[in-house]
């Protein structure tokens, strides 16, 4: 089969297209015809050396996938069968034709939903899910601030939000941005390029502060996020766009507030952590993609790029282009060469 590659660490042109050993289900694993997968933050550290793979998993980019079950491993439990459609989250290997993924990382691909939307779920939606009801325990009627709102992550924690009857307010970096969040659900959005996103919050929560903070961001955010942070409230960090250095006394400004930080990544987490997320994603939030339910919730395609162009699209995501998720269709037919 044909995989989106690089050998060496570095910039979007190291990426080619590599033919590999398509690879074989395993006890309890399924194998997955994939029509498109996503393009994440981790791919682009990936790419350049920062981040590697854990152990076990493939080196092929890519951590969600949609497409159909093609195969399944010894010792299967029989709830998915050769052609149907789902979608998975993935330690790796799901820019690629196929990729074996254990059964219990699987989800039914909603109803109307094509596998272009579908492959735009699994990474940020769970990620997003994991956060506030795993680590942050959101709560009815709590405000969450989400830095990169119109992030994958950020458009998905905007209606999670909204599904647990909470508040979510937003910073971004373009009123574009600012209006998509706006149209996906949320109550208010700060430009922090052109505002101070700790006194518009104080503002808008009449100085008590956000109970729930979903950053991405690090170091840079470390004063303000504190600034608007709630008594009590919970500061989840989960990616460092800005580095990790903090220089001042956060530890007794964290104390003042009783306030509490928590980290996470879901890339290294364990396979049955994953396989509990993706059981109560499925049970709690899932059915919400069908049109029967209300609220309804939309993955947001912001762009798609065949395989052959995934350079292109790390281009974009590195310059912050993207309003949503930007989706890798995984063409039949390929022709090797380098990728541009």
């Amino acid at each position: 089969m044909f995989a989106a590659y690089f050998d060496c660490p570095g910039g979007p042109e190291n990426l080619y297209m590599k033919e590999v050993m398509k690879p074989d289900p395993g006890e309890g694993e399924v194998l997955v015809k994939v029509s498109a997968s996503a393009l994440n933050r981790a791919d682009l550290l990936q790419r350049r050396g920062k981040y590697p793979p854990p152990k076990g998993a493939s080196d092929i980019l890519g951590l969600e996938a949609a497409g159909s079950v093609a195969g399944l491993g010894p010792g299967c439990s029989g709830r998915w069968k050769v052609g149907d459609a789902v979608m998975a989250l993935l330690s790796g290997g799901g820019q690629a034709q196929y990729v074996t993924v254990p059964e219990g990382f699987l989800m039914p691909v909603p109803k109307d939903l094509t596998f272009i939307q579908a492959a735009a779920i699994p990474e940020a939606w769970l990620t997003a899910f994991q956060l506030l009801h795993f680590v942050g325990k959101v709560q009815e009627g709590e405000t969450v601030l989400i830095h990169a709102g119109a992030s994958g992550v950020g458009m998905a924690a905007i209606q999670l939000v909204r599904l647990a009857k909470a508040i979510p307010i937003v910073t971004a970096g373009t009123q574009e941005k600012l209006k998509a969040t706006a149209n996906a659900g949320a109550a208010a959005g700060f430009n922090y390029k052109n505002e101070d996103f700790s006194e518009k919050v104080l503002e808008f929560t009449q100085g008590s502060g956000v109970n729930i903070i979903l950053d991405c961001v690090g170091g840079s955010y470390w004063e303000k996020n504190l600034n608007c942070l709630s008594t009590d409230g919970r500061w989840i960090i989960y990616g460092l766009l800005s580095g990790g250095e903090v220089h001042g006394d956060l530890l007794a400004r964290l104390l003042s507030k009783r306030a509490s930080i928590h980290t996470s990544l879901l890339r290294s987490r364990d396979k049955e952590y994953k396989e509990r997320l993706v059981r109560a994603f499925t049970e709690e939030a899932l059915p919400h993609f069908s049109g029967e339910t209300s609220p309804r919730l939309q993955p947001l395609v912001d762009s798609v790029y065949p395989l052959h162009a995934i350079a292109e699209a790390h281009r974009a995501m590195e310059e912050n282009r993207n309003i949503g998720k930007i989706v890798i269709e995984i063409p039949v037919c390929f022709k090797k060469g380098p990728l541009q």
